[in-house]
């Protein structure tokens, strides 16, 4: 089997490039250029009429910050509701308070909201001010996954770090490193971090997804680089 790849789409042709390429779940969003913020109405109604695999939304109202106002707090609630509407597998969420904290109270209630679809704590967490505090809290809301690139600008540079937090985490959550991996490098970041899930864009050098690239990332039989 091929390791658990969940793909990063902006569009339907490259949720189809995903599927197609042997992606296993897919996390939707628009403007990767800020990091990426909730999609449109309208393209989350089409993935989910052409994908055959679980569709994670990502919510968030903007780029910049994870420090969020009240109306982008209540924007993220309706956003949650608009989700579980259109039937998605789950919805990828974060906010931290002015401190670098996990925002334990705005998140305590977006995890209402989201019930009882799957939950993903976004890479907000990259900005924290503490990762050992921060983990604790993320399990204790209840999220069922943590994608994070350890605190580096990627996954890999922060290999050491996601390799503590799966320590850490045991069977409590789901550790899944994301940011900058490729085929150049997912074989040495699965070996040093022993995470089941990884999490990619797999763009091609025409800058989208790309189905070669996922059968890349999907493919264990990678050779150290």
């Amino acid at each position: 089997m091929g390791r658990f790849i969940e793909c990063c789409c902006t569009s339907v042709d490259e949720v189809l490039e995903a599927i197609a390429g042997g992606a296993s779940r897919i996390e939707l969003c628009e403007r990767l250029e800020v990091g990426g913020v909730t999609p449109s109405v309208e393209l989350i109604e089409k993935v989910m009429s052409v994908s055959t695999l679980p569709v994670n939304v990502l919510v968030r109202p903007r780029g910049g910050d994870f420090f969020f106002n009240e109306e982008e707090r209540l924007q993220m609630i309706e956003d949650i509701n608009l989700c579980k509407n259109l039937g998605v597998n789950g919805v990828v969420i974060g906010a931290l308070d002015g401190d670098g904290n996990i925002d334990v109270d705005l998140m305590q209630s977006l995890m209402l909201e989201a019930k009882p679809l799957s939950v993903t704590f976004h890479r907000a967490f990259d900005c924290c001010a503490d990762p050992y505090r921060s983990i604790e809290d993320v399990i204790a809301l209840g999220c069922d996954r943590l994608l994070t690139s350890g605190l580096a600008a990627s996954a890999y540079e922060g290999r050491e770090l996601i390799s503590e937090l799966v320590d850490m985490a045991g069977d409590r959550i789901i550790i899944m490193p994301g940011a900058g991996v490729r085929p150049s490098n997912i074989a040495a970041l699965s070996q040093r971090t022993r995470a089941l899930e990884y999490h990619g864009s797999a763009h091609s050098e025409h800058g989208i997804t790309d189905r070669k690239v996922v059968s890349q990332l999907v493919d264990d039989s990678l050779q150290l680089l």
